[in-house]
């Protein structure tokens, strides 16, 4: 079962900022008052807070801070699939700009405001349209009204055949320079392998994006499942800051930087 863990961070921020707040204007004198009864603390002399009290205390301004940043900001992901290579890596940890296109409440993903919309070629992260929860890294290939064919592993964009470029054969694959306007990127063919179930023609919904990974044939993309509505889209991805396929092997920094 997967954890929701947008959902459990508003939870948490949102329990620990009621109490926090519960105590600056009610509990914090009521407490005072009735250690002052007593006669268990000097005038100047704090009580000692419940425990609740005190883990608000505590963790509600870091809660915050992360909260804030990861659903308006920038957001962390690892990959867990090969289905972007050669452009991700199992392992590898991205950042997502959260901002690129629009600022979403978090959990609701409502947009409140306004600030670009996925490009074509970008790399985006979104919400499986199959269940809203799990995320999903691919690259957008498709925009609103678009028509996107795929044939003998070929793509085509509004009947146009979108340029490649062999670069090498690394049995079973080869791999290929793709060109999107002013978007190069590198992506996998399998050798001997037919498409099959991936070739079609799709047109693209208004509010909706076609989405594929680099992987060409082993990638689970818009060729089985549609398209992406636009309140699922969670950001884009921009840059890698650490590879670590295992907590069997070491982290390493050698892949640190952009995202083409």
């Amino acid at each position: 079962m997967d954890i929701d863990f947008p959902l459990v961070l508003v939870v948490l921020t949102l329990v620990t900022g009621v109490v926090w707040l519960a105590d600056k204007l009610f509990l914090k004198k009521h407490r005072l008052a009735k250690a002052g009864e007593q006669g268990a603390v000097d005038d100047d002399q704090e009580p000692k807070k419940p425990w609740l009290v005190d883990v608000s205390h505590s963790f509600f301004p870091v809660l915050a801070i992360v909260l804030v940043l990861r659903s308006f900001l920038v957001e962390p992901f690892q990959i867990p699939s090969g289905s972007m290579l050669p452009t991700l890596e199992v392992g590898d940890f991205i950042l997502v700009s959260k901002y690129a296109y629009g600022l979403r409440l978090p959990v609701v993903g409502t947009k409140v405001l306004e600030v670009g919309d996925p490009e074509r070629g970008d790399v985006m992260v979104f919400r499986f349209p199959e269940d809203g929860v799990t995320n999903y890294i691919k690259r957008v290939i498709g925009l609103p009204g678009d028509t996107i064919r795929y044939r003998n592993k070929q793509l085509f964009i509004n009947d146009e055949p979108v340029a490649r470029d062999f670069v090498a054969r690394l049995p079973p694959m080869e791999r290929w320079r793709e060109e999107m306007g002013d978007v190069e990127h590198d992506i996998y063919l399998t050798m001997g392998r037919v498409s099959g179930a991936g070739e079609g023609e799709w047109k693209v919904p208004a509010g909706h994006y076609f989405v594929m990974g680099d992987n060409r044939d082993n990638s689970n993309d818009s060729r089985f499942w549609g398209t992406v509505p636009d309140e699922l889209v969670v950001g884009k991805a921009f840059g890698i800051w650490m590879h670590w396929k295992s907590f069997t092997s070491l982290p390493s920094f050698d892949r640190v930087g952009g995202i083409e």
